[in-house]
């Protein structure tokens, strides 16, 4: 097992004690030290510091036929993905281009671009037929300026250290947009949970919070459930941590089961989330309803199912929906029960009675009203973006725009509603989940509800302000609006030392 803590900049980030970096006694292993050593036996090499440099290559120039390394998979590789864009990449480039509009130092834009602080994890698990399997983990804090960070733990096996720094900024605009007193954080494990059975999924998840400890806390970094994880693992972590302290501390983690200390709503907060802005937007910029629309989801995992279902309730057409297998579309609307059953039972939405048959490619570009993608990150690129056919496009997904793509769709004159504003439901109920934890005092549906759509709307009605006055984009609006907040409480805060 190898355990490395990034700095950043020519020291040790000030906010990390001596204390900070000793893994607590419950956290120590009784497997063989491997601590200079990954698990080929080959000598672990320093990982470098995210860099402060603007990266030149554009987004589009990148290696048409990426690769992952196998010596590093560490995630600080330039291989990427070919289906995707660079996360990285996007996000430094988002926040440089809101820099400029705002007229801010370059002191400044470092540190907004610069994670705070970096854990990479290497970690054995014994599988259910006695071998022994090693795992890479990754935890990000971004930045934790106004408060401890937040953010989710994904499972995929594209999960590199890039993608959690990407990830963890992207959700610093998001917490401090929606006014919460949080950074932003991600965290991630290099696996297809779908390969492994319950047990080593438990197992797996327990290792992992066992070496990510160190930065874990209601006070400090808490997690939620993304990509490849659900309610079930956040229990896991939850239970993990209390046992190492000895009390149960549900505040650790959002998103657990009601059961356990969590929160009625959360589930659907995301995609109901989504559907409260995408309808206000709606009626602000063009005076539709959501009863005059078509609708084509890209992702048909727990954000765009509930976008899917919680747009149809309210009157909305859904035409076409896709998994990472395909998409089937239907001019007339699609029967989400219906879908939803066939799904449970064959494992996809593929072959779906009465539908066509569609790439996700051609999800992305029919024609249809408003346009959620809601998969992963880096979906709409300078190459797609001139065929996308619909007037508004919700971002469900965190980063599926790039930036290259977002020029070409304000030309055209498409309105692109930014992930950090209309995907933000979810972590304002995650906000929500937490306070409760704190108090133990729980609130009822109706309540969290109310509270969720009043954040949301509240804040939305401040970007548009900003949007009306600058004659600026919704992104740029949104941007603006989090970045000051964040450098108005590091002013207010000051410099230590």
């Amino acid at each position: 097992m190898t355990k490395k803590i990034v700095p950043i900049g020519p020291a040790a980030n000030p906010n990390l004690t001596a204390a900070d970096q000793l893994p607590p006694p419950a956290a120590q292993s009784s497997a063989p030290p491997a601590a200079q050593h990954n698990g080929n036996g080959a000598p672990v090499q320093p990982i470098e510091p995210a860099s402060p440099q603007i990266d030149e290559r554009t987004i589009e120039q990148q290696d048409a036929n990426p690769r992952i390394d196998e010596h590093h998979p560490q995630g600080d590789t330039t291989g990427e993905p070919a289906r995707k864009a660079s996360a990285w990449t996007v996000a430094q480039t988002q926040l440089d281009s809101v820099a400029a509009f705002m007229g801010l130092s370059d002191d400044q834009r470092l540190y907004l671009r610069t994670p705070m602080r970096e854990l990479i994890v290497h970690f054995p698990v014994k599988m259910d037929d006695g071998h022994q399997r090693m795992f890479t983990g990754f935890r990000v804090q971004h930045n934790m300026t106004k408060g401890p960070t937040k953010g989710g733990l994904r499972y995929h096996p594209d999960v590199t250290l890039d993608e959690c720094r990407a990830l963890a900024m992207w959700m610093s605009w998001k917490c401090s947009l929606m006014n919460l007193p949080y950074g932003g954080a991600k965290g991630g494990v290099i696996v297809d949970p779908s390969t492994l059975s319950k047990r080593e999924l438990e197992k797996m998840t327990r290792r992992y919070t066992t070496e990510t400890s160190i930065m874990m806390g209601p006070e400090r970094d808490i997690p939620a459930p993304d990509v490849g994880t659900n309610a079930q693992v956040m229990a896991w972590i939850m239970d993990t941590i209390s046992m190492h302290r000895g009390y149960s501390i549900p505040a650790v983690v959002t998103g657990k089961p009601v059961t356990v200390g969590g929160t009625v709503g959360r589930e659907y907060a995301t995609g109901l989330g989504v559907t409260y802005i995408t309808r206000a937007i709606l009626k602000q910029s063009t005076g539709q309803t959501l009863d005059d629309i078509s609708v084509a989801v890209q992702g048909f995992g727990n954000v765009g199912s509930w976008t899917a279902r919680t747009m149809s309730e309210r009157g909305a057409r859904i035409v076409a929906i896709s998994d990472k297998f395909g998409a089937v579309y239907n001019k007339h609307g699609l029967d989400l029960r219906l879908l939803q059953r066939h799904m449970a039972e064959t494992g996809t939405v593929i072959d779906f009675p009465g539908c066509d048959k569609l790439s996700n490619e051609e999800l992305l570009t029919l024609d249809v009203d408003v346009l959620v993608p809601a998969a992963l990150e880096g979906q709409i690129t300078k190459a797609n973006a001139d065929q996308i056919k619909a007037r508004v496009i919700a971002e469900g997904a965190n980063g599926p725009t790039t930036p290259a793509a977002d020029d070409i769709l304000r030309e055209k004159g498409v309105t692109v509603i930014p992930d950090i504003l209309c995907n933000a439901g979810g972590v304002v109920v995650s906000y929500f989940e937490w306070v409760q934890g704190l108090q133990s005092f729980f609130w009822d549906e109706s309540a969290v509800r109310r509270n969720m759509e009043k954040t949301l709307l509240d804040n939305l009605e401040v970007v548009m302000g900003v949007t009306s006055r600058r004659k600026c984009s919704l992104r740029t609006a949104a941007y603006t609006i989090a970045v000051q907040r964040v450098l108005d409480a590091a002013e207010l805060r000051g410099l230590y030392p």
